[in-house]
């Protein structure tokens, strides 16, 4: 397949640019640098620094390319900054990818795989599994900003312009087990600030909020490997390519793991105890949020490869360690 991949320099996009590259597939790849570092980017991955506003660049670079498939990850992820700023994100999350959808349609590119997330469903009313039709509720402005780009794209496909798969992420972490790309910065990730501590770059871990109803008091969360969630996304092309039906499907475990089961799991693998703070709750966090992935693992027969609390903890401290010799 020859890929258009937004967001390339990125966290995720750069693991599954990576993913496709290594499976023998062609990847161009659109990417601001605004949170994307060019030491992400795979060195066979063809790449143009632009904006997805940019309709004159972009709409060049596909019309000298005869690209299958658009993989959108470019946009801002940053819950706390979200409440902080709502416009920065719903322009950057929902009017920039609409007009750069429009450029795609206008020179025959028609098929999209959109990076989503878990949290449109808010604080859901019980601790259970959530399947992808459980009702929505975005809680903070990233996720609203999201979840109004999905009823964008289906509402494109209503009208039969396109086909899209809708990936619903839960809460991705780990890294790359050759440290080829990892997690550089969010202060929203909970492993991602886990590492910082262990590795002593921060004094303690703040923790937000130990008075939820649930078994130690934090919030649990879904965690998936970044590695499986890119080959999710290439099983998901594929079928692009074979059928034109737009479908959504979430990409988790479907295991809940509280903060503290967490940390507990850091303390073994490190031996010791990483110093814990609790601080008050954070705006916009859900109780709760687990997905329920039956869908995705009938519909395309797959087995995750890196199910396991350790594997995602290990790989991304051993990215965390070598985080400053691959960007000094």
């Amino acid at each position: 397949m020859k890929i258009l991949l937004t967001g390339g320099a990125g966290y995720i996009g750069s693991h599954v640019s990576l993913e496709l590259l290594d499976r023998g597939h062609q990847v161009s790849i659109i990417d601001n640098l605004v949170n994307g570092s060019k030491k992400l980017l795979p060195k066979k991955a063809d790449f143009l620094e632009c904006d997805i506003d940019d309709e004159k660049k972009i709409s060049n670079f596909i019309k000298n390319n005869k690209f299958d498939v658009v993989m959108h990850f470019a946009g801002f992820t940053r819950v706390g900054e979200s409440t902080k700023y709502p416009e920065k994100y719903y322009e950057n999350n929902f009017e920039k990818p609409k007009r750069f959808f429009d450029v795609c349609i206008k020179n025959n590119l028609n098929k999209f795989i959109f990076s989503s997330t878990g949290s449109v469903y808010g604080n859901v009313s019980i601790q259970k599994n959530i399947p992808e039709d459980y009702k929505k509720n975005p809680l903070n402005p990233y996720s609203d900003s999201k979840y109004k780009l999905e009823n964008h794209l289906i509402s494109l496909s209503d009208e039969r312009k396109i086909s899209a798969i809708i990936l619903r992420y839960f809460n991705v972490a780990g890294a790359d087990k050759k440290n080829r790309s990892g997690l550089i910065t969010n202060p929203d990730n909970l492993i991602k600030a886990i590492c910082e501590v262990a590795t002593g770059k921060r004094k303690e871990l703040i923790v937000n909020g130990n008075d939820y109803k649930t078994k130690d008091g934090t919030t649990i969360r879904d965690y998936i490997h970044v590695s499986d969630l890119a080959e999710m996304h290439i099983l998901a092309a594929d079928n692009l390519m074979k059928k034109n039906k737009t479908d959504i499907y979430n990409c988790g475990y479907g295991t809940g793991f509280s903060i503290g089961d967490v940390i507990n799991s850091m303390n073994k693998i490190l031996n010791k105890e990483i110093k814990i703070k609790y601080g008050p709750r954070r705006k916009g966090d859900a109780e709760y949020s687990v997905s329920d992935n039956t869908k995705f693992l009938n519909e395309f027969n797959w087995s995750p490869k890196m199910n396991n609390l350790n594997q995602i903890l290990t790989t991304s401290l051993n990215w965390e360690k070598m985080i400053e010799k691959i960007f000094n």
